[in-house]
């Protein structure tokens, strides 16, 4: 059996290519003794990532479905992505993951991770052009992303830097950036929830590295707080995703992360 496992998963039941099952068989293929959906809940503002609020159900239907077929052979959890603004109820998951997908501004709901376009377009139409007063208002809204969600996972906490590989938006030394990230890093270190190291932007050809980058993560290891592993998979191919090569990276540096779904429940 993998000692490896994966809960932030997305099927086609919100912006992933495989059904659930799918998901499952290649889980078992892969060794994983577990494996954890976490489909992104409905935001009324923007409906082209999520699960549509008809489809909630039905999700929650199939994953029991699965966890009973599939007893004795693999464990299985349901999950939801909780955006920082959605209005859906939480009460029937096993866990929830926190994130922040958008930045309000001036009413306006800026996507922080669909594209380096629509990212530049709105730090110059609704910021002027200064992208550490784009990245303060994330980092804020992250910051807040626990008490909102009451998550038990952090999803890829620096997501704000997906299009800024080599420093091609701005420069993540700068001290407004350093500052901005800092307020939302000890804010949540205090919190239950655990940070994910995040392969979901490797996968996708965005990123060199991991979320989050190597200086927050340190940061998160002096706290004692362990990490989970996540490949934040919309692909059944990218199910376990560099997840090997980043427990080898913590196993190497002594810093701790889970192994199971029980030790998530444990902080």
């Amino acid at each position: 059996m993998s000692v490896i496992s994966n809960f932030h998963t997305h099927t086609v039941y919100s912006d992933g290519k495989d059904a659930p099952e799918d998901i499952v068989m290649e889980a078992i293929r892969l060794g994983c003794s577990e494996i954890g959906f976490s489909d992104h809940s409905y935001t009324d503002f923007d409906t082209s990532y999520c699960m549509p609020k008809e489809k909630s159900a039905e999700y929650k239907r199939e994953i029991k479905r699965l966890k009973e077929k599939y007893n004795g052979i693999i464990k299985i959890y349901l999950g939801i992505e909780q955006d920082y603004y959605s209005a859906e109820p939480t009460d029937d998951y096993d866990y929830i993951i926190g994130s922040v997908h958008y930045v309000k501004k001036d009413g306006v709901y800026i996507p922080v991770d669909e594209s380096a376009k629509k990212q530049i377009d709105a730090v110059n139409a609704l910021y002027g052009g200064d992208f550490y007063a784009f990245i303060d208002d994330y980092y804020k809204t992250v910051s807040d992303v626990y008490e909102k969600t009451k998550c038990d996972i952090i999803g890829h906490f620096d997501l704000v830097t997906k299009f800024n590989e080599d420093g091609a938006l701005f420069d993540t030394s700068d001290k407004r950036y350093k500052e901005s990230s800092s307020a939302a890093l000890e804010k949540l270190i205090n919190t239950p929830a655990l940070f994910e190291i995040n392969t979901g932007a490797i996968s996708r050809g965005y990123r060199k590295t991991s979320y989050p980058e190597s200086v927050i993560l340190d940061r998160i290891a002096k706290s004692k707080k362990p990490f989970i592993l996540s490949s934040d998979s919309h692909k059944k191919e990218t199910l376990l995703f560099e997840l090997n090569s980043e427990s080898a990276r913590l196993t190497a540096r002594n810093y701790p992360y889970i192994k199971n779904f029980s030790q998530i429940k444990e902080f």
